[in-house]
């Protein structure tokens, strides 16, 4: 019998050490203190919730995320705030003095109970959040596991974010994503503490908002033809190809994700990016180009040259800020965006806006003297100031991209900072509000890895990169710092699965940033902490990119024809074995420790990485005439 108790005994420390050693929040709350013991969810656990309507709404949703997995039944009920502790129980708390703010919450896990407080129902949500990465990976699954021992490490939490606005943008216009597919994307940015979804409407290769004044923007503006490879190079459609792949979003479609959304504490903020990136618009209406002619919806044939720091259109594909009837189309559309979407703010775009046809067009140069504009930039600014009155007429606020800087911001509008920060900077110093969200650290549809095994983008962000993020720079008033947030364009993401595979885990690095308080950076721990939300995503099917494993590779040229190679890992640890010899190497192969100088006659330099025994990155192939042209030789 004693022996019977002491294994026991033995096992449930066994049980508690392994919880607690497992621990791994992704962002990190502001303290944690791993306590003794752990506590068991049970076919006799309940939920007991304050008397709020949002609490118990909370409740409901934890609820039946835990009864999918356990099985359990989880009744959640209503109750006065606990005197002592709810033995067996899971309580959210209402409590209107609680130190921390509107989103922050204090959680206490002990052998007998569990106890989250906040002192508004989204502090109670986000505690919930914390809660579920505390219990098993296989809560992750969508079906019932008797199996696992649903346990829960002893902890005391208190954590709020350090910014207001944890943005996740998604560009459905480039590809059109389904309703359910956005819900998706919703529940898991919420997972990370995300709160708001920036949904890209309106693009070149899509319209994808219904405005029942102007019915032609989604019967044409919101399909093309079907078109698969990489953007930006397909030959051009021929009349007589079918122009059915796209779609939109009804206003009721948008109604139900809105509050969709508000149910997990997130708000939607629409971009109807004006007056570049306007093609499905003019295809739709083509009255509203300076250019006269038909236009058709961009299949992702080429309509742009771009430069090194300059860019021109070959297709005319803005709104014209001359044309009168262009603020008429504006305010129609407005007018039925601020209706559907209650977010104070509407992005209006505004960047990467080629100006070449303007300088072309009679009506702008009338315009320019009549308004007295010196440039091309000043014309822009004189629409976007346009654009803000009919936002602000419609009980809303204007943000844009940092572009709106150029020839005058307008006098209340938000700056979305994407060219690095410079622009966030400079808008902040004027007394703006200021989201930063740069190419540098937070474009998640950029390479994340060596081009040789990445989906093809014209530059990269390391995951490296991502967790190095900081939102506000050396000598900018944090005040006027909204937050940050990571961005998802999808001109060359077709699917869930890919939109998945960009987002994670650099999704995690920014939602860190934008959580987590300043000076908390711990890049090892971090890893570790990745690598076990990998084994979560795992559980729940949904895909990632495990690029960090794989070796960044820096080419130098030597001489006229020869290069040496340099070798390094994001991840601590990891070694690398190489061949020059066409075969795939393993870790009995040469291991990297210098730098490598491929011979006379090589042909291609094979790479993995391994952690100890196990094979941890993928087999890379980089050709030496790739090699030598990163080096700058061309022959």
């Amino acid at each position: 019998m004693k022996k019977s108790i002491l294994i026991a005994c033995f096992s449930c420390w066994c049980m508690t050490v392994l919880a607690q050693a497992d621990i791994a929040l992704i962002p990190q709350p502001v303290s944690l203190q791993k306590n003794e013991g752990h506590f068991i969810l049970g076919s006799s656990t309940r939920i007991q919730v304050s008397a709020q309507p949002d609490a118990y709404r909370v409740g409901e949703i934890l609820a039946g995320r835990l009864r999918t997995t356990t099985g359990y039944p989880l009744p959640v009920k209503q109750v006065a705030p606990s005197m002592g502790n709810p033995a067996g129980a899971i309580e959210l708390q209402l409590q209107s003095g609680l130190r921390l703010g509107k989103e922050g919450y204090a959680l206490e896990v002990t052998p007998t109970h569990v106890i989250i407080r906040a002192k508004e129902p989204a502090g109670l949500f986000y505690g919930m959040q914390t809660l579920l990465q505390l219990l098993p990976k296989q809560i992750q699954h969508n079906k019932k596991d008797t199996s696992v021992a649903w346990t829960i490490p002893a902890v005391t939490i208190e954590d709020q974010p350090r910014f207001a606005w944890r943005g996740l943008h998604f560009d459905v216009a480039r590809h059109f994503f389904t309703k359910e597919q956005v819900k998706r994307y919703i529940d898991e940015m919420v997972a990370y503490k995300y709160n708001l979804l920036h949904l890209h409407l309106t693009d070149d290769q899509g319209w994808r908002i219904e405005i029942k004044s102007l019915p032609r923007l989604t019967e044409v503006g919101a399909w093309r033809v079907e078109k698969t490879g990489s953007f930006g190079t397909f030959s051009p459609p021929t009349p007589d190809e079918p122009r059915t792949y796209g779609g939109y979003f009804t206003q009721e479609d948008l109604k139900e994700l809105v509050r969709y959304a508000a149910d997990r504490f997130v708000q939607i903020m629409p971009e109807i990016d004006v007056p570049g990136h306007s093609m499905a618009a003019v295809a739709a209406y083509p009255e509203l180009s300076c250019t006269p002619g038909a236009k058709q919806v961009n299949s992702g044939e080429k309509f742009m040259n771009w430069g090194t720091g300059s860019f021109s259109a070959i297709v005319d594909n803005t709104l014209c800020p001359a044309n009168e009837e262009v603020y008429t189309f504006l305010d129609k559309v407005i007018t039925e965006v601020a209706a559907i979407f209650p977010f104070e703010y509407i992005h209006m775009g505004g960047d990467e806006c080629a100006k070449n046809f303007w300088e072309k067009s009679t009506a702008v140069k009338q315009l320019m003297q009549r308004e007295k504009l010196k440039d091309m930039h000043e014309v822009q600014s004189y629409f976007m100031k346009r654009v803000e009155k009919l936002v602000a007429a419609r009980g809303k606020k204007m943000m844009g991209w940092d572009e709106i800087l150029e020839g005058g911001l307008p006098p209340k509008t938000a700056v979305m900072s994407w060219r690095g920060v410079k622009g966030g900077i400079e808008a902040a110093r004027m007394g703006h509000p200021v989201v930063m969200t740069p190419n540098t650290n937070t474009y998640l549809d950029l390479m994340q890895g060596d081009p040789s095994i990445e989906p093809p983008v014209y530059s990269s962000v390391r995951l490296r990169a991502s967790y190095d993020f900081e939102p506000v720079p050396d000598g900018v008033d944090d005040k006027l710092v909204l937050g940050g947030q990571a961005n998802l364009w999808t001109e060359n993401i077709y699917t869930t699965r890919h939109q998945q595979y960009m987002l994670w885990p650099r999704a995690f690095a920014v939602a860190e940033a934008v959580w987590s308080p300043k000076g908390r950076k711990d890049w090892p721990g971090f890893i570790s902490r990745v690598e076990q939300h990998f084994q979560r995503f795992d559980e729940a099917a949904i895909k990632y990119a495990r690029s960090m494993y794989d070796p960044i590779v820096q080419v130098k040229k030597e001489g006229d024809s020869s290069v040496s190679v340099t070798l390094s890992t994001e991840v601590p640890g990891l070694d690398i074995y190489y061949s020059f010899d066409n075969s795939f190497p393993d870790r009995f192969y040469p291991q990297y420790t210098q730098a490598l100088v491929p011979p006379k006659d090589a042909l291609s330099l094979k790479l993995i990485t391994y952690r100890g025994k196990e094979e941890i990155g993928r087999q890379m192939t980089i050709p030496v005439v790739e090699l030598k042209r990163r080096s700058g030789i061309r022959k």
